[in-house]
């Protein structure tokens, strides 16, 4: 047994410090960018060595371990809508509360990801390995937003276009930009923000159960 605690004290400790390098990477990925951002400025940020830091890299690595933990809570590839918060949302039965609480995940997650989203796109503009992974996550977010359709109209609401065509609009109104344009370039409030997509997905996406103007 002293051996088993040991093993799973170390797989802790190395958890932990897996996580505060992450989180060091999104904090000088954000302020900084891709291309300013050093394995160097992490390490002095997470108060580990270089060599640590080295042992999670290389920066690509970091970059798009930093986008995960901080747009979803956790590294890995589940969407937001498999993790508990979104199951949460999507178990709401009325129509109107589901939506609230889906424009809320989103947009929350779209104010803590905003700085790193314009380090990945930038990357990836410049690295052709970076360029990749953002394919494959832009792929992913392609199939979650296909099943956000699919939910959605579980919910009573009525997609206005076939399904793919609805998911690539659902797909333009929840990205970041739409954060940064409108909350960190034209000041609007959070609440304005959320009004804002809310109604965009009932104008451009899926009329809600109790709109009959289209029926």
């Amino acid at each position: 047994m002293p051996r088993a605690y040991t093993s799973d004290l170390r797989a802790e400790q190395a958890a932990r410090t897996r996580e505060r390098v992450v989180r060091a990477a999104a904090q000088e990925l954000t302020e900084h960018g891709y291309e300013r951002t050093t394995l160097a400025r992490v390490a002095a940020r997470a108060g580990v060595s270089l060599e640590t830091v080295k042992a999670h890299g290389p920066k690509r690595a970091l970059l798009l371990a930093a986008f995960e933990l901080t747009f979803a809570g956790s590294e890995g590839q589940e969407s937001l809508g498999e993790r508990p918060e979104g199951r949460s949302v999507a178990g709401t039965t009325d129509p109107g509360e589901f939506l609230d609480g889906l424009v809320a995940l989103v947009a929350a997650a779209n104010e803590r990801v905003a700085g790193l989203w314009s380090a990945f796109t930038s990357a990836a503009r410049s690295d052709d390995a970076v360029a990749a992974e953002l394919d494959a996550l832009l792929e992913r977010r392609r199939t979650d937003l296909r099943a956000s359709v699919d939910v959605l109209a579980a919910h009573g609401f009525r997609p206005r276009a076939p399904r793919d065509e609805a998911a690539e609009s659902l797909s333009y109104l929840l990205a970041p930009e739409g954060w940064t344009h409108f909350v960190a370039g034209a000041g609007w409030s959070g609440e304005r923000y959320r009004a804002w997509l809310r109604d965009g997905v009932v104008r451009l996406v899926a009329a809600p159960p109790e709109d009959d103007a289209d029926a």
